[in-house]
């Protein structure tokens, strides 16, 4: 049986650790570690995980090993319940096909139909997938932390986390199945540092108490010892743990489920409803609320059953574990050639019994005897095997060599290669190298930034830059690389011969295990061939974009930009991710920065591998100044892809201001108290970091911390109350309880967050999204104010918080046609964005957070329309807090769970500004630049109309007389001042987007058909904007199909709330 295992990922930017892929026919293995933008480069390669059952991690368990785990899990559970829905559907299917020569009525007596021909519900039911996943103690923590916003059902997830150490008499393997046995290896650092920091006692698997129920409480403690309390609360938290986590994944839970109670229990904030006497129908309930200042009725009413994770208020503290984890892994041994003539001479005959024998099963022979499958087989084979060590830093070698597992030839017999995942430097350790030269019979391939290039592992993202580069050099820089490694065996120190046995890890290098262990080269993905991007840029864009650059380099434009009169004008933003609900090939999930001269650095939003893609952006020493630079986190809403990357970026801004090794004495630690008395104080006393989001993302941290030091101590965390209608300056935060602000009755505490921020100002509005969904704007001394949408349908509220925003990052995740699906899953079209820019009086209009039907170039249409219509929503009720922010299967309607309590989309108070003009009246300009670009200017008489909606509860809005309206791409900077230019390149972005963007990397479409006919295919479905000879690539729906199979199968609710989820 062939078996094998596959470099998924290296060490890069994108990638910042090593996963693996073992194959089987049947099943698939993920190894190594499941690091933040894994998703997204299983996509970019195509490789699809329904088959996976099982994950080992190695190492440490930290964010940097464990940071894409939530995604991932949230895929392979839509994949896995999707994939045995199917499966049992084709059983169902072949039964009928087997049977159809039988009659109705045989069927019927049978119990296999009904008796119309209908199949009974009972009669099949899908078998339900399941997901194990294996690795150090605080793995089940760190899932249960996200209990908040993931929600899933039918996929059990379990944990085995390894605590304990096997006897070695018998060297019984620590997990096994039908394909594989592995051998975990637990090490310690041997540093007293690390000793200090963990003191583990002893260990003992949570399988040895599953007895323990709370039918069968835990024991007393009768002598009262130290020790034994410890093991019991352990026990006892992490059966917290675990049933948190069977709720996430296995729960029978439903949001529509309603009980009664009676009005004065209800638990705020809730939906609550009312059964109307005479109807006898449902109806949501509108009268005096608990908590408030009304008198109660003494009324019965229907609220939704609370979600049980939710009921788990704060999980049990943990400690950090220092334990890195290893595995040795082999295939069973392969049974001997069968010996016919052996079997013969034993009484065999010909025949059954053969097969019987062959498959390892004993048969009685002529005369009665038994007779033995080892009697008639040749000498087995020992399974064919590998080791895959981590070893974080050089504390964990000397514990990792002297391993009596290298020793013991029942654990180590077939091992003929080690995966080593290195942590930075430990390829120089002489006592590794020494022992890597004494297993000369062995193969080790090494995994590190050491011995890996930082080569750009996201290749179709890569080339987009590449070729938006050449339009528009200034806004799209070619994102930060190298393709040679540090270190390699060639190029090591001449002092050191061993290391040069030693292969280095590359992007799908394979290890065949059976029939032998060989290490193959020939899927080895090779780097982005730039040069052959660069000579597939359509010409057209080409002459077009050198045209446009002609144009806005002339004395006139550049007197216009000077003349905008904006604040802050050299602020920059830049994105790091631009797509919806999960990553995809060409955008990643939200994340955008704000650097303001003078102020600081902003985040807003920080999707999983948001430092990723600023590793791509800066240089290293840049990056540093960023991150020293960074005064404050905005997190809008709880969905994952607004906030998995927050981790990441907090532990490296806490490492590039206070270092590697820093440790804080004891005396200088801030208490409670003192955080209490004087916030002030301790907030200008040392550098720290601002998180302001709702309370429920401030508590995700809070309970991760308990997991690693990633900086949590350095964290101001605002908690943060939306602004009352029309009055943005009461939006309320608290920092643990105390209050904070901007306009505080403390004068003291106001002028230290103004220094500590940068700004002046802070409003925050809810908006209809989810739960604790908010809008945010920011104003600083200069003036500059920016406004933040995050996801949301357009928002009353919101536009009254960013009224005379300079600069306005609005969602626009459908396109005009889509209307109805943003409705049904609130988000905003990009029309309506642009009129809540309208609404604001916004300067500037940046788009962002796109479909990913979407690939590569995201909706255009609609930016040259001059007025717009923005529906008013109806008042919406407040979403219940007990239910989880995400659910990935629940009507989409449903998963909003949270639309507040305000107006959020009536704008009719609102002042609807003078129309704009356009920066140049190009009409007058027979230059010949202008004459080149003429057939590409919009004409305003045939510009589309704006979606027409109800004239009932409708405001029309015109756009402030200099907005400028701009779409995002990843990787673009953009400074305030040049917003206004973005617009000139549009018809070179989408001459280039129709020509050039039809090719992946390797040249041929991302579909796999050839050049001519994509071609044609996308000429057919062109449509034009603004009436000019602007084509927008619509995607066909095996486009859309192809984007969304890259790991599992998704729908389109992927776009809406739960996906990724959003």
């Amino acid at each position: 049986m062939k078996s094998d295992i596959q470099f998924l990922t290296t060490p890069t930017a994108d990638t910042p650790g090593t996963s693996l892929l073992l194959h089987f026919d049947s099943k698939r293995y993920i190894v190594g570690n499941v690091h933040e933008g894994l998703q997204r480069s299983l996509i970019q390669r195509g490789k699809r995980l329904s088959k996976v059952t099982d994950i080992f991690l190695t190492g440490k368990t930290e964010w940097k090993n464990t940071g894409g785990l939530i995604g991932i899990i949230l895929t392979l559970a839509d994949t896995l319940r999707s994939a045995a829905t199917s499966s049992a559907e084709n059983t169902k299917l072949s039964k009928w096909k087997r049977g159809s020569e039988d009659s109705l009525s045989t069927k019927a007596s049978n119990g296999e139909v009904e008796a119309d021909g209908t199949v009974p519900n009972e009669l099949f039911k899908p078998a339900k997938p399941t997901l194990t996943i294996h690795g150090n103690p605080n793995i089940t923590h760190t899932l249960a932390t996200a209990r908040r916003f993931v929600f899933r059902k039918g996929m059990p997830v379990d944990v085995n986390e390894i605590r304990e150490e096997r006897g070695t008499e018998e060297w019984h393997p620590t997990w096994a199945d039908e394909n594989i046995k592995v051998w975990a290896m637990s090490v310690e650092p041997d540093t007293a540092l690390m000793q200090t920091q963990f003191q583990p006692t002893r260990k003992r698997s949570f399988h040895d108490f599953m007895e323990l129920t709370s039918d069968n409480p835990l024991p007393s403690t009768k002598d009262g010892s130290e020790e034994v309390r410890f093991v019991e609360q352990d026990l006892h938290d992490q059966q917290i743990r675990k049933g948190v986590l069977s709720h996430m994944f296995n729960s029978d839970w439903r949001l529509d489920a309603l009980f009664e109670t009676p009005l004065e229990e209800v638990n705020m904030p809730a939906t609550v409803f009312v059964r109307n006497p005479e109807t006898r129908k449902i109806e949501q309930y509108s009268g005096p609320m608990p908590g408030g200042i009304e008198t109660l009725p003494k009324i019965n009413v229907l609220v939704r059953r609370p979600w049980p994770g939710a009921l788990i208020a704060h999980l049990p503290p943990t400690r950090p574990s220092y334990t890195a984890l290893s595995y040795i892994i082999r295939n069973h041994p392969q049974r001997g050639k069968f010996q016919p003539q052996k079997a013969v001479a034993l009484g065999v005959p010909k025949g059954p019994l053969f097969s019987e024998l062959t498959s390892g099963r004993s048969v009685i022979s002529k005369d009665g005897k038994t007779v033995f499958p080892e009697q008639v087989l040749g000498p087995s084979k020992p399974g064919g095997g590998l080791a895959v060590v981590e070893l974080p830093s050089d504390a964990y070698v000397r514990n990792l060599i002297q391993r009596e597992e290298w020793k013991a030839p029942a654990v180590i017999e077939g091992v003929e290669a080690i995966v080593w995942i290195l942590g930075p430097g430990v390829i120089n350790n002489q006592s590794l190298q020494d022992f890597m030269a004494e297993l000369t019979d062995v193969k080790h391939i090494v995994s590190s930034e050491d011995c890996c290039s930082n080569y750009l592992s996201l290749d179709s993202a890569a080339a987009a830059e590449l070729r938006l580069h050449q339009i528009d050099s200034e806004r799209y820089p070619i994102p930060i690389h190298n393709n040679q490694p540090p270190l390699t065996p060639q190029n090591d120190s001449p002092d050191s011969e061993t290391v040069k046995q030693w292969i280095p890890a590359q992007r799908g290098l394979q290890i065949q295990l059976e029939p032998a262990v060989t290490v193959q080269e020939r899927f080895v993905a090779l780097p982005l061939d730039a040069a052959k991007v660069l000579r597939e840029m359509p010409k057209d864009a080409l002459y077009l974009a050198k045209a446009i650059k002609h144009e806005i380099s002339s004395a006139t434009m550049q007197q216009e930009l000077d003349a905008q009169n904006l604040p802050s004008p050299d602020s920059e933003i830049i994105f790091l991710g631009t797509g919806s609900a999960l990553p995809s090939k060409y955008r990643n999930v939200s994340g955008t920065l704000l650097r303001v001269p003078g102020s600081g650095s902003y985040l807003f939003d920080a999707g999983e591998n948001t430092l990723g893609q600023l590793s791509r952006i800066y240089t290293q020493q840049e990056l540093l100044e960023v991150l020293r630079d960074l005064r404050m986190i905005w997190i809008s809403h709880l969905h994952a892809d607004h906030h998995l990357g927050i981790t990441s970026i907090i532990k490296a801004w806490y490492k590039a201001v206070y270092g590697d090794n820093y440790v804080e004495d004891e005396s200088a630690k801030v208490s409670l108290t003192q955080q209490l008395m004087d916030p002030a104080k301790v907030m200008l006393e040392q550098q720290r970091l601002f998180i302001a989001s709702d309370e429920a993302m401030n508590r995700w941290l809070a309970e991760y911390a308990s997991v690693e030091d990633f900086g949590f101590d350095k964290l101001v965390t605002l908690n943060i109350w939306a602004a009352k209608p029309g009055k943005p300056e009461t939006t309320r935060m608290e920092w643990n309880g105390a209050p904070m602000g901007f306009n505080t009755i403390y004068p003291k505490l106001n002028q230290a967050m103004r220094t500590a921020t940068g700004f002046t100002k802070l409003a925050a509005a809810n908006v209809p999204h989810c739960h604790g969904s908010k809008g945010v704007a920011v104003t600083f001394p200069s003036g500059f104010k920016f406004a933040y949408s995050g996801d949301c349908r357009p928002s009353r509220s919101f536009a009254e918080i960013g009224k005379g925003a300079t600069v306005l990052l609005h969602e626009a995740t459908f396109d005009d046609e889509l209307r109805g699906d943003a409705q049904a899953k609130l988000h905003s079209t990009t029309s309506e964005a642009i009129g809540v820019g309208a609404a604001m009086g916004a300067r500037r209009v940046l788009l962002t957070h796109f479909s990913q039907r979407y690939q590569k170039l995201p909706v255009m249409d609609g930016l040259s329309g001059q007025d717009f219509e923005l529906e008013d929503e109806k008042e919406a009720s407040v979403g219940d807090s007990m239910a989880p922010v995400d659910t990935g299967e629940l009507p989409a309607r449903h998963k909003s769970i949270g639309e507040m309590v305000e107006d959020d989309s009536d704008l009719t108070d609102l002042l609807a500004p003078a129309p704009r003009k356009p920066m140049r009246d190009r009409g007058e300009d027979d230059s010949p630049v202008a004459e080149i670009l003429s057939p590409y200017r919009s004409n305003p008489s045939s510009r589309p109309s704006s979606p027409r909606v109800s004239k009932t509860n409708t405001t029309r809005h015109k756009a402030a007389k200099d907005m400028k309206v701009g779409v995002a791409f990843d990787y673009m900077r953009v400074k305030v001042k040049d917003i206004a230019l973005l617009e000139n390149f549009t018809p070179a972005l989408l001459k280039l987007y129709d020509q050039a963007l039809q090719y992946d990397s390797d040249g041929k479409s991302d579909e796999g058909e050839s050049a001519g006919a994509r071609n044609e295919r996308i000429n057919r479905d062109k449509t034009k904007i603004g009436g000019g000879k602007m084509g927008r690539v619509r995607q066909s729906k095996g486009e859309r199909k192809a984007v969304r199979g890259g790991v599992g199968l998704f729908d389109d609710q992927a776009e809406g709330e739960g996906r990724r989820p959003t």
